[in-house]
């Protein structure tokens, strides 16, 4: 129904942002990764998917079509609704979850908040011939192999942080950012980040 949204960053919260449209703030759900891309003021398009309930429709927010493709694609399994599609997006990139789906890695899909051994073998064999095979393309989520502190840094400014708070949220995470195997992903660091500011507040 809603394919996209273009239009400046009105507004950045820790799961959402408003991008004005046409004089008109659209209200969009995102995950950290998608979000940390988005700066105040600055021109976005945001892929979306419409979700409807009886109780209210929310527009949720993608970096792009690949994502969005995928969190509709996740909800065709029984028991993943939106909240946890999203969820599994914000953990892991489109191409990590069709490589888990693909060679059955259940250690990937139970490291999602929600999902445990055996949601994560449902998954497996309710997806296995719906997300295909990984395009090895995908960067949103994908580890960051450098610049991981300025980038969590200004995705905190980004999201109206002050400087000093910003700069102790990142002192903060970085022995979880040092301690990952392979390189962190600054999604994953940003979700960490944040709450140890709402800890903090």
């Amino acid at each position: 129904m809603i394919a996209f949204v273009s239009g400046p960053v009105a507004a950045l919260a820790p799961d959402s942002a408003v991008v004005e449209v046409g004089g008109i703030g659209i209200a969009v759900q995102c995950s950290p990764n998608t979000l940390s891309g988005l700066r105040m003021g600055q021109q976005t398009k945001l892929a979306t998917s419409l979700v409807v309930r009886e109780d209210s429709l929310t527009l949720y927010g993608f970096a792009d079509d690949d994502e969005r493709g995928t969190f509709e694609l996740l909800q065709t399994a029984s028991g993943v609704g939106p909240r946890l599609a999203q969820a599994m997006l914000a953990t892991h990139s489109p191409d990590a979850l069709r490589r888990a789906i693909a060679t059955g890695d259940e250690k990937t899909l139970t490291a999602v908040p929600g999902i445990g051994k055996r949601g994560a073998q449902k998954l497996l064999l309710e997806l296995k011939d719906r997300l295909g095979e990984p395009l090895g393309t995908s960067t949103i989520g994908a580890p960051v192999s450098s610049g991981w502190r300025d980038q969590l840094h200004a995705a905190l400014i980004g999201l109206g942080y002050a400087t000093r708070e910003a700069d102790e949220a990142v002192s903060a995470v970085a022995p979880q950012a040092e301690a990952a195997q392979g390189t962190p992903q600054v999604g994953q660091l940003l979700k960490a980040a944040l709450q140890t500011l709402n800890r903090a507040r």
